[in-house]
């Protein structure tokens, strides 16, 4: 199917309808009639087993449980640098924020402020800082962990469209991320200062969730809705779980300008890995790439 064809399909999918129902389906526990349709996801994206903690199809009661798998003990270690992979996937895009804006694809922009869910001050903290997008495809493992250290101070639900995430649909639809429905989840580190991480949600996620909060979109009422967290400390280290999609989707990354150069290997379309060397602070001596 042509790509303009995809597009326009995706802009009359009933999305949130359809969404809903892939929800309540993962979340079913079917039985025999769960595991064959995880049996055929796997089988349909190739998905490696063999990394799974638990590598045995036929014991996850539902669809989300076999998902959001954990993996084996050590299957991705964590590298020596400051900012590292928080995801198995593949690179979007990344770069500089030009003043607030953020490169989606070939001729396509969007900004910091309308990322966010409009809060001007907060991404002005971004400006000419840096950006990195990450797609998470159906066969990658789905759990979010920590570029770096840091404290949340902030998370912020903005509700939106549902369109699909994938490279077709960021070439061909403007604003993709800024207008998906997204949880933004704000950190302090205590080496490089502000930074945000943004769960973009998409059509057939059936939700996204953190550690600290459990589910986030469990219920789409169309409002924003924000935490902060000054009455308890939430401290992640870097590599540790901060989240997770139920079903594929993409974060967005911002941090600050001057403290992040990117791994010379990590270019747009480029698979990575949970653990490896996404960047460093620039008067670090990195290690090759």
């Amino acid at each position: 199917m042509p790509d303009r064809l995809k597009i326009l399909f995706q802009h009359v999918l009933p999305k949130q309808q359809l969404t809903e129902v892939a929800g309540r389906i993962a979340a079913m526990e079917g039985g025999l009639l769960t595991t064959r349709l995880i049996r055929w996801f796997v089988r349909r994206y190739a998905v490696d087993m063999q990394e799974a903690a638990n590598p045995d199809v036929g014991s996850y009661k539902t669809f989300n449980a076999f998902f959001t798998r954990p993996l084996k003990s050590g299957a991705r270690p964590i590298a020596v640098a400051d900012f590292v992979s928080p995801v198995d996937g593949a690179i979007s895009q990344l770069g500089t924020i030009d003043d607030d804006q953020i490169l989606q694809a070939k001729g396509h922009r969007f900004s910091t402020t309308d990322l966010v869910g409009g809060d001007a001050a907060l991404a002005a903290q971004f400006r000419h800082g840096s950006f990195a997008n990450l797609y998470l495809s159906p066969k990658d493992y789905h759990r979010l962990h920590m570029p770096c250290d840091g404290t949340l101070a902030r998370m912020i639900y903005v509700p939106g469209t549902l369109f699909s995430v994938n490279p077709t649909t960021a070439r061909g639809v403007p604003n993709l991320f800024a207008r998906n429905e997204r949880v933004v989840c704000v950190f302090e580190s205590p080496d490089h200062g502000p930074f945000v991480m943004v769960l973009v949600g998409a059509t057939i996620v059936g939700s996204m969730a953190t550690v600290w909060h459990g589910v986030v979109n469990q219920r789409r009422n169309g409002a924003v809705s924000e935490w902060t967290y000054g009455d308890r400390e939430i401290v992640l280290r870097q590599g540790e779980e901060m989240g997770r999609f139920l079903l594929g989707s993409t974060v967005v990354m911002l941090f600050r300008q001057g403290t992040m150069t990117f791994n010379q290997a990590w270019k747009p379309e480029e698979t990575v890995r949970l653990g490896e060397r996404m960047g460093d602070r620039p008067n670090r001596d990195a290690p090759p790439s």
